[in-house]
């Protein structure tokens, strides 16, 4: 039986939205001291240190673009690949690079 609201579709890309996920965690579990390093963390969580670096970068995404992402929004140029190189830590940089396609 069903509530009677319509399923919600979304273009989110599943792999960049669990990256996001992901990398939030792993941020998360730094901040609160459950390891003392990425290497550490790379270590525990059996994850390559330079991907784990390039995940916790996610993190220092714009809110509105971690939102645009969530929500299927997102520029075609904001892939997870794209987003695992480096990328402009400040954010109108990053607006700049993800700009909606025209």
């Amino acid at each position: 039986m069903t509530d009677g609201a319509a399923p919600i579709t979304t273009r989110a890309d599943p792999a960049l939205v669990k990256a996001l996920a992901r990398a939030f965690r792993y941020q998360r579990m730094l901040d609160e001291g459950r390891y003392a390093t990425i290497t550490e963390m790379a270590a525990a969580e059996r994850i390559e240190r330079g991907y784990l670096g390039s995940l916790l970068r996610l993190t220092l995404l714009a809110p509105d673009i971690v939102e645009a992402i969530l929500d299927g929004r997102a520029s075609l140029r904001a892939t997870l690949p794209a987003l695992l190189e480096p990328f402009a830590e400040i954010w109108t940089g990053q607006r700049d690079l993800l700009r909606p396609d025209s």
